[in-house]
């Protein structure tokens, strides 16, 4: 990055640089031999007070490729642990990315602006610290689509092609994506400074993430333990959303949990289609340790590793402190329960609650499974049979007939659950998409960018994705699974 900066009207106040000596290492990203602008959020650009009427297309380059200096940026590498499929590693940090910097948006919200293949920092550990254009463009779509969804998610402000090829098994084009978030604090923060032995460094950890987002904690009593209690509430209703549309993360380590509750690192992620719960479509996951199943199980597993770091605060007698976390630990999973099946009962239609439906919804789970039935289109059909029109419903099934009793059961239950009929199939609507990133597009619009420079399947699928419950004449292509000869999926990290 040079010296020279731009000032692009942001209102930086970089409370991380400033209040957590020691928590990083201050650092300029590499100055990109051509940088060409592919893609611009220009929504949220305004959302954080980007002053674009002063900026020609080749500075936004420049900026968000890492080669020019934002005025008020405080460029910097967050170091942490992690569990890596269970493993643990006691340094990572940010080894192809910067925070470049906090700003205070037009809502007055913190929000980091943060690049990802900007070149090598110290904590690179021998890599090249750059991206792919590949996977650049798929977490772009990922994340965009997740917020659409409308749920929370890290998001895409920029993707900037870097104008160099970056070397996996192959030259591939490089490229950086600038992205957006609350914060980047994750579970392997607390990690990295508890293996260290560090205790005043996790206690100035926990205060500042406190601070910046629970400050309604900061006069309670059990402060720490409030902030495991409302981090694992959090990642409680992230997990049952993620679940619902059937999303699966792959890569569920602890330095990809977010304090902030928040999505985030698109790498080997995937929509699952054909419903089963041991999907997994991460070539690394080879146990299935990260499977759409096992996801609300490695959520708790990770918040455990949380609440290990945070034990000495909780109580300075030891079995106290591991008493009083084991019991948010324990209790995360009636936490999701419960907001995964509130979340259920809304895409089954229903408006009031029985003690029957956990069982109505696992009943149904289980009549999919081995029926090679799509999830997405499934519950977006269930919407039509409420008006009677089943045929659509009945024929995703390999055999129709198994469906038959689930339905009825489900017709009994809507028969108690009195409302009006138009005002349900708005509501399932409402929540059930009817496109999301299906893969074989997805891997359409990353070939034809990295193999022609053709953008236009990016671009068009973007369009798609940005009103997923709005089911538009012309797109039916993109509201189906993947044809017969796509094959077996898998994905890679590939950054």
């Amino acid at each position: 990055m040079t010296e020279v900066s731009i000032d692009a009207g942001l209102n930086f106040d970089n409370s991380y640089a400033e209040q957590l000596d020691g928590f990083y290492v201050s650092c300029l990203g590499d100055k990109a031999p051509a940088p060409e602008l592919l893609r611009f959020n220009h929504a949220l650009a305004e959302t954080l007070g980007l002053d674009l009427a002063h900026l020609q297309v080749d500075e936004i380059a420049a900026i968000f490729s890492g080669g020019t200096l934002l005025k008020g940026a405080s460029p910097l590498a967050q170091v942490y642990a992690g569990h890596q499929f269970g493993g643990f590693s006691p340094q990572l940090g940010d080894g192809r990315a910067l925070l470049l910097g906090e700003v205070i948006d037009q809502n007055g919200e913190r929000r980091d602006i943060h690049l990802k293949g900007s070149g090598r920092t110290p904590f690179s550990r021998g890599g090249d610290g750059k991206a792919a254009l590949g996977p650049v463009l798929r977490e772009y779509i990922l994340g965009e689509a997740m917020y659409a969804l409308n749920i929370p998610t890290t998001r895409a402000l920029a993707a900037v092609a870097t104008g160099e090829n970056v070397f996996r098994d192959t030259p591939l084009p490089g490229a950086v994506l600038a992205r957006v978030a609350a914060s980047h604090l994750r579970v392997g923060t607390f990690q990295f400074f508890a293996a260290q032995n560090e205790a005043e460094k996790v206690k100035q950890l926990a205060d500042y993430t406190i601070q910046r987002h629970y400050p309604e904690l900061n006069d309670t009593k059990d402060r720490y333990l409030g902030l495991l209690r409302t981090v694992c509430d959090r990642q409680a209703a992230l997990l049952a959303r993620w679940m619902c549309v059937g999303f699966i993360h792959g890569v569920m380590n602890t330095d990809n949990m977010t304090l902030s509750g928040e999505t985030i690192d698109y790498g080997p992620c995937a929509f699952m289609e054909r419903y089963d719960p041991a999907t997994v479509f991460s070539s690394i996951d080879k146990q299935g340790r990260y499977a759409y199943g096992n996801q609300s199980a490695m959520a708790q597993w990770n918040l455990a590793r949380f609440a290990e770091t945070l034990l000495p605060l909780i109580n300075s007698d030891d079995d106290e402190a591991v008493r009083r976390a084991t019991d948010e630990i324990v209790a995360f999973k009636a936490r999701y329960l419960k907001y995964w099946l509130d979340a259920m009962r809304t895409k089954l239609g229903l408006t009031t609650v029985e003690e029957c439906d956990l069982n109505l919804v696992n009943t149904l789970l289980n009549t999919m499974q081995g029926q090679n039935v799509d999830f997405t289109l499934f519950f977006r059909r269930l919407s039509e049979a409420v008006h009677g029109k089943t045929d659509a419903v009945f024929a995703l099934f390999d055999a129709p007939e198994k469906f038959g009793p689930w339905h009825e059961q489900w017709s009994e239950r809507l028969a108690r659950d009195p409302v009006d009929l138009n005002a349900r199939v708005a509501s399932m609507n409402a929540i059930n998409p009817i496109y999301i990133p299906r893969n074989h597009k997805v891997e359409e619009a990353l070939h034809a960018a990295e193999k022609d420079a053709n953008y236009t399947p990016f671009e068009t699928l973007m369009t798609v994705l940005a009103k997923p419950f709005e089911q538009r004449d012309g797109l039916d292509d993109y509201a189906v699974p993947a044809p017969a000869d796509f094959g077996p999926y898998q994905t890679f990290c590939g950054t």
